[in-house]
C-alpha cells in the first residue's frame, strides 16, 4: 500500500526490525522487545480545525503526494483504511497507524 515494499526483516537488540522502502527512502520499523510493555496508543482526536493524539512525542510525520489525493483516499477506504481527510487550501489526509503515530499525506498543489 502507498507504493511501499519490504526490503528486509531482521532482529536488532532483541527486537524485530522491518525495513520498508518508500519513494527511495528506507524506513526502519522496530517491534516490541522482550520485556517491554507498551501502553495502548491514544487515538487521533478531532479538535474541529485540526486533529491530534493529544500527547507529547511524535504525533505524526508527513509526505507530499504528487497526484489526486482524494482518489487515493477513496482507494484506501475500499481497502479498509479509514483516512481522516480535510482541505484548507491543500488537500490533506491523515492515516492512523497501530502505534499511534499518524501519517499525513499532503497533495502537492500546482
Amino acid at each position: 500500500m502507498l507504493g511501499t515494499s519490504i526490503l528486509g526483516e531482521t532482529e536488532s537488540r532483541n527486537a524485530p526490525l522491518i525495513t520498508v522502502t518508500l519513494g527511495g527512502l528506507a524506513i526502519l520499523i522496530r517491534g516490541v522487545r522482550t520485556g517491554e510493555k507498551p501502553t495502548d496508543p491514544v487515538p487521533l482526536q478531532d479538535f474541529g480545525d485540526y486533529a491530534s493524539h493529544n500527547e507529547y512525542g511524535v504525533d505524526h510525520f508527513a509526505f507530499t503526494y504528487h497526484g489526486d489525493l482524494r482518489t487515493l483516499c477513496e482507494e484506501l477506504r475500499s481497502k479498509g483504511v479509514k483516512p481522516w481527510e480535510f482541505s484548507l487550501g491543500n488537500t490533506i489526509c491523515y492515516l492512523a497507524v497501530p502505534d499511534g503515530v499518524s501519517i499525513e499525506l499532503m497533495q502537492v498543489m500546482k
